[in-house]
């Protein structure tokens, strides 16, 4: 699995991690099997945060890491409406609870919500010194959110921005991407695969996509998020729960695609340089 620097401090980190939206829904064991298989091939980023079952799957990803926390680059994110300087002190105090660990290497605002920027970034902060996270980031921040972050926590403070990207939609290529490489900010695909909109394999994009990966010998969705990662600011967090998906994922950790094969895909699924509005789902 390649590991790329990440954000400001350059922490090598797994380029291909596991999301976990909408994973309350899966079979719980088949969930913590998929995890800790996607630990086994490398996929030690795992990302998670309190809304998603109201915290059901913050308690699946701590079954899941139990006994290997020190193997996992651990994120989790507040939502904006407990993101006040106390009430992002207890959400993270929560979420460690139910993830059965001491600390999160990263901490995430989910999305910009009504409380002060300041706020949060003061709770952040001072979970740092308390050790009970390592870094701090955002999610869905825009360009605009991206400099008011940015004037109230400093160079170099902030880790990441995670943001939908994924093959249908390259709006974050436009602006937000270059705006955060400028700044050393790592970028984290959340839904790389579309989330259940993969396009078809019978026209089109997906035409091509699988005309790549049978040349390849690996799957589509492998071809895509190689593709999704091309540049180094660029890390993927598909979600999996089976193992053979998991498998799948973890491959285009070290799929190297050719120049020929970029310029394909980049074709096959074009950016409208036109478009700024972030996309969010």
């Amino acid at each position: 699995m390649e590991k790329r620097p990440f954000g400001p401090d350059r922490t090598p980190i797994a380029v291909i991690g596991e999301g976990t939206w909408k994973m309350e829904a899966d079979d719980r064991q088949q969930a913590v099997r998929a995890i800790r298989r996607g630990l086994d091939l490398g996929v030690t980023h795992v990302d998670t945060a309190e809304i998603y079952g109201s915290g059901a799957v913050e308690e699946i990803v701590g079954e899941a890491i139990g006994g290997r926390r020190d193997e996992v680059f651990l994120v989790s994110k507040v939502l904006p409406s407990n993101a006040s300087y106390p009430g992002a002190l207890r959400a993270c105090e929560a979420s460690l609870r139910r993830l059965r660990t001491d600390r999160l290497d990263v901490y995430l605002l989910h999305w910009r919500g009504r409380h002060p920027l300041e706020e949060t970034f003061r709770a952040f902060e001072q979970l740092e010194r308390d050790g009970k996270i390592g870094r701090f980031g955002v999610s869905n921040f825009d360009v605009a959110d991206l400099e008011a972050a940015l004037e109230i926590a400093g160079e170099g403070r902030i880790a990441c921005n995670q943001l939908l990207y994924h093959l249908s939609d390259r709006t974050i290529e436009n602006a937000v991407i270059p705006w955060c490489e400028q700044h050393r900010i790592a970028v984290v695909a959340y839904s790389p695969l579309g989330a259940g909109r993969f396009p078809s394999l019978r026209r089109g994009g997906g035409r091509v996509l699988a005309e790549i990966a049978a040349a390849r010998g690996v799957s589509p969705q492998t071809v895509a998020l190689r593709f999704l990662i091309r540049r180094e600011s660029v890390f993927a967090i598909p979600k999996a729960s089976r193992l053979e998906h998991v498998a799948d994922n973890a491959r285009a950790g070290d799929l190297e695609l050719s120049a020929a094969e970029v310029a394909r895909i980049d074709a096959a699924f074009p950016r409208d340089p036109r478009r700024r509005r972030l996309p969010m789902l």
